[in-house]
């Protein structure tokens, strides 16, 4: 993931910042990994994946 785009993208729901994990771009307050797919950031809420309870946040 390029580090400059990961400057500007935020969560499309709460608007904060995001991380990359795993292949995933995590939203802390929200709890959702969003997928990148082909190196292209899927901000979709419909495709996000739900963190579960359990699962540690970078």
């Amino acid at each position: 993931m390029d580090p400059k785009l990961l400057e500007i993208l935020v969560c499309p729901l709460c608007k904060g910042p995001l991380t990359h994990q795993n292949g995933e771009l995590i939203c802390k307050a929200d709890r959702l990994a969003f997928p990148i797919r082909d190196g292209i950031p899927v901000m979709l809420e419909s495709e996000a994946r739900r963190l579960a309870e359990t699962e540690e946040i970078a």
